[in-house]
């Protein structure tokens, strides 16, 4: 458990780690602070918005609906990997969950993920009040691609935050591991990002690069080839499906882009 960080604090953290930031109106004092606690925080959780293109979608995680007024994060990670600050405070992203999962991000123990959640949005604990929350731009349709800018932003954006509060990887969770009723972010494997924020933090605050290239699927390509010719350890088929969320070895496409992990 900590204190939130301040927002000099929070910004000043994600600028030593390299992050691309845009501020966004009076982000600092726009919250749902009158509406419940915030803190103590204990993670950070990664969303997909639903939507494309930048300022549409920074205009809606600033603002909000009608029925669920913003800010809806604090931060949304754009394409490019940019990350647009729109709030800062108790804010609308986390909902309910699981708090056998809140208690387990707390201790930073269990395996890959944390256990299956078994309360969402209606039955659950709040969220708002105990994690950080940062909305990527993808349409959560498993067909939108991910681009290497923007999961490399999220590695910093959560390394920051972690390295800002001694956390470990463990505190960054995905939302779809928070609560039943989520599927995001769809299409970031979560326990291979904790593999890339639990690299990032053996680092320097703000170094270059992560730990992994990056490999375009060929045709008559498989996993262990491609171990095999890039790594030099067909073996290590497993560590590229881990690192790029895959749960079934055959499940690549041509075309696709893989992340590899260093030789």
């Amino acid at each position: 458990m900590a204190t939130p960080l301040t927002a000099a604090e929070f910004l000043a953290a994600l600028k030593r780690e390299g992050v691309k930031v845009v501020e966004v109106g009076d982000w600092r004092h726009h919250n749902r602070n009158a509406k419940g606690p915030w803190g103590p925080v204990n993670g950070v959780i990664v969303h997909h918005t639903v939507t494309s293109g930048t300022k549409a979608s920074v205009d809606i995680c600033r603002n909000g609906y009608s029925s669920l007024p913003g800010p809806l994060c604090h931060g949304v990670i754009d394409k490019d990997g940019v990350v647009h600050l729109v709030g800062y405070g108790r804010a609308n992203h986390a909902g309910g969950g699981d708090p056998n999962v809140l208690q387990r991000v707390v201790e930073e123990r269990y395996g890959d993920r944390p256990p299956a959640p078994k309360k969402g949005n209606l039955d659950g604990t709040d969220g708002n009040r105990h994690f950080y929350g940062f909305e990527c731009i993808n349409l959560g349709d498993g067909k939108d691609r991910w681009s290497e800018e923007q999961l490399e932003a999220i590695e910093r954006v959560a390394a920051a935050i972690c390295r800002a509060h001694g956390w470990t990887a463990k505190s960054v969770i995905g939302h779809l591991e928070w609560s039943r009723d989520k599927v995001d972010p769809k299409g970031v494997g979560m326990p291979g990002m904790r593999d890339r924020i639990a690299a990032r933090l053996k680092t320097k605050p703000g170094s270059g690069g992560t730990t992994t290239t990056t490999y375009t699927v060929g045709r008559g390509d498989t996993l262990w080839s491609i171990a095999a010719s890039k790594l030099g350890d067909g073996s290590r088929y497993k560590e590229i499906a881990k690192l790029n969320g895959l749960k079934d070895a055959d499940d690549i496409s041509v075309g696709q882009k893989l992340k590899l992990p260093k030789k």
